[in-house]
């Protein structure tokens, strides 16, 4: 069940009703709002839980653009524009102020479905991954390290490995069941490579280098109880 909240804003109630039945039969939240001041009060109250927004262009108090304008300021939710133009100069006005897609109005309901279901499959994906435990942060993406807010440096494999422990947080890992994860390959030379690289990461993450464990005989577990 899709647990996306979808914000409508569009000054004729039937175009609301229209559109939120087809998003609500595909498992959507919904929030409304007549206009433009409403919408922008809407969203304030409701910004953490607004999965994308469908926008109207024409509207009273407020219009589509100046709504655009003021979220865009500090928010990157996805936005779709809806309007009874088709002017390729308003699709390009749009697309400046940082719209994600364009739809002429009349359209149809299923493809408006569709469009929001790919824009939020697509920023799904760019969300950045950050994984977060007892003060160290990676960024998947960027691939960078931060020990209590401060980036270290890490060389790749040492940042590969760190990875690695970190998410199997809690296990005794091998020397080769490690050598064979994070090099990617049977490695026949001296495991005790790993050590060397151990070492350097434990002084680079300071005193969160007391995480990573030593487990006599066998390897290294990430823990921090």
């Amino acid at each position: 069940m899709v647990n996306d909240c979808i914000l409508i804003v569009d000054d004729e109630q039937r175009m609301r009703k229209l559109i939120k039945d087809f998003l609500v039969a595909k498992g959507f939240s919904i929030l409304e709002a007549e206009d433009g001041e409403k919408a922008l009060e809407v969203f304030e109250e409701n910004r953490n839980k607004i999965s994308l927004i469908l926008l109207d262009v024409m509207m009273p108090k407020l219009d589509g653009w100046s709504v655009l304008r003021q979220i865009r300021q500090d928010s990157k939710v996805p936005i779709i524009m809806l309007t009874a133009r088709g002017e390729e100069q308003d699709e390009l006005f749009g697309f400046e102020l940082g719209v994600d897609e364009y739809i002429s109005k009349p359209f149809s309901p299923k493809i408006l479905v569709a469009r929001v279901e790919a824009i939020l499959k697509r920023a799904s994906k760019d969300t950045k991954e950050i994984k977060a435990i007892s003060g160290i942060e990676i960024d998947k993406d960027g691939r960078t390290v931060k020990v209590d807010g401060k980036q270290i440096e890490l060389s790749l494999r040492e940042y590969e490995l760190l990875v690695y422990l970190i998410e199997n947080e809690n296990i005794a890992l091998s020397r080769d069941k490690i050598l064979n994860n994070v090099w990617n390959y049977d490695y026949y030379g001296d495991s005790r490579t790993i050590d060397s690289h151990i070492k350097k990461i434990r002084h680079k993450l300071g005193k969160k280098g007391k995480y990573i464990k030593t487990i006599r005989g066998i390897g290294y577990k990430f823990e921090t109880k």
